[in-house]
C-alpha cells in the first residue's frame, strides 16, 4: 500500500508518496483543478505499481473539497488527518523547518501510524444546513455591528429616547424607530436613516434563512428537534458540526469529538477529571445551550442539578456532567433518525 499525503493549499496541493515503511518515494505539486487532479491520479498509479493507494488529507475540506471530489469519483480511499497529528509527526522528524513537502511527509506518516481515522466521503444534506447556518450567523453579526453603530447615532440626535434593549431585531421595533426619525433632518439623521435599512434587509434576510433552516432540520432530525433545550438553529449547527454521526464509533467518541468528555488529571496517586478545552467548541458551544436551557426549564435536568450540588459538586461542574449526558443523548437522536441521507461512495463508513 503507498500512501500519498496531501498538503492543501487554496491555488497547490503538494503531494508526497510514502511506501509501507515511510520513506519517501516521490513528491509533486499540482494546482487545484480537475483536469491536475486527473494528472495526479495518473501519476499516483503509475507510481504504484499495481500496489494500492491511500490518500491522506489534512483535514482542511474549505481547501481540498474539491480534490476530495475528483478522487471520490474515481474510487480511490481518502482518509482525513487531523492537523494536530501532522504537527506531532513534524515535530518528531529528523528534518528541521516547515514546508510543503514536509508537511505532506508528516501527513503521510501520521496516517499510517493512526489506524482509525475518520474517512472521506461526499457531502450530503448536512453540509447544506450548516452553510445556510453559517451565513445566517454572518448576517446575524453584520447586523449586530449596524445596531451597535445605529444606537450611538440615536443616542446623539435624542439622549433621552432609545429602543428597548436587544428589540432592534424585531421589524416593528424598526419601524417606529422610523417614524421617530421622520421630523429630523441632518448628516447624523441620514446616516442613521440608511443603517436603519440596512437591519431591516438583514432582518428579512435572516428570517427566511432561519424559516428554511427550520424546515429542513425538522425534516432531516425530528429527533434531534424533539430534544427539550434543542431549537432549530442549535439543531442545526449539531447537524452541520457532526458532519455525519456514523463516522463516530461510539458515544464516548462523540463526547471526545465535542469536548464533553473530562480529561484525567492524575497528580499525588489522586485521580480526578477537569474540563476538556478540546474538542469542536462549535458543537460544544451548542450543547452547552441545550444545556442552560435544560437547567432551568426541564425539571429532569434541574434535579439531577440539584443531586449533583449536594454531592459537592459546583454549579459548573454539575453544569458540565449534564452537559456530558446530554452529548449521549443527542448521539442517540443523531443515530435514530433515519432521514439523514449520506451520499454513498466507496469511502463510506
Amino acid at each position: 500500500m503507498i500512501t500519498l499525503g496531501v498538503d492543501a493549499h487554496k491555488r497547490t496541493h503538494t503531494i508526497v508518496a510514502v511506501d509501507p515503511n515511510g520513506r519517501q518515494l516521490a513528491s509533486k505539486t499540482i494546482t487545484t483543478t480537475t483536469k491536475e487532479h486527473l494528472g495526479l491520479l495518473t501519476w499516483a498509479e503509475q507510481l504504484a505499481k499495481g500496489n494500492g493507494l491511500l490518500w491522506a488529507i489534512e483535514d482542511c475540506r474549505h481547501l481540498s473539497r474539491r480534490l476530495e471530489r475528483d478522487l471520490l469519483a474515481a474510487g480511490q480511499s481518502i482518509v482525513r488527518v487531523p492537523p494536530k497529528l501532522m504537527a506531532h509527526v513534524r515535530d518528531s522528524a529528523r528534518t528541521y523547518g516547515k514546508s510543503d513537502p514536509i508537511d505532506a511527509l508528516a501527513v503521510a506518516r501520521a496516517a499510517q501510524r493512526e489506524p482509525d481515522l475518520p474517512t472521506a466521503r461526499l457531502d450530503g444534506p448536512d453540509r447544506d444546513v450548516r452553510l445556510l447556518g453559517d451565513h445566517r450567523e454572518s448576517l446575524v453579526a453584520e447586523r449586530t455591528r449596524a445596531i451597535n453603530r445605529l444606537r450611538w447615532y440615536l443616542h446623539e440626535l435624542d439622549p433621552s429616547w432609545e429602543p428597548k434593549a436587544r428589540s432592534l431585531d424585531r421589524l416593528a421595533v424598526l419601524d417606529k424607530v422610523s417614524a421617530h426619525l421622520d421630523p429630523l433632518t441632518g448628516t447624523v439623521v441620514r446616516l442613521a436613516r440608511g443603517l436603519l435599512d440596512r437591519c431591516r434587509a438583514l432582518t428579512e434576510q435572516i428570517n427566511e434563512l432561519t424559516e428554511e433552516i427550520t424546515t429542513l432540520v425538522a425534516d432531516m432530525a425530528p429527533s434531534l428537534i424533539a430534544i427539550p433545550g434543542c431549537g432549530a438553529i442549535t439543531a442545526a449547527k449539531i447537524l452541520g458540526e457532526t458532519a455525519g454521526v456514523d463516522r463516530f464509533r461510539s458515544k464516548d467518541a462523540y463526547a471526545r469529538h465535542n469536548g464533553t468528555a473530562p480529561m484525567p488529571v492524575w497528580s499525588s496517586n489522586r485521580a480526578r477529571h477537569r474540563l476538556s478545552r478540546t474538542g469542536n467548541r462549535q458543537l460544544n458551544a451548542a450543547l452547552h445551550r441545550i444545556a442552560l436551557t435544560q437547567a432551568h426549564w426541564h425539571e429532569p435536568a434541574k434535579q439531577m442539578m440539584e443531586r449533583r450540588k449536594a454531592g459537592g459538586d459546583s454549579g459548573m461542574e454539575a453544569l458540565r456532567v449534564l452537559k456530558r449526558r446530554l452529548s449521549d443523548v443527542v448521539y442517540a437522536a443523531l443515530r435514530t433518525d433515519p432521514t439523514l441521507p449520506h451520499a454513498e461512495s466507496d469511502s463510506s463508513h
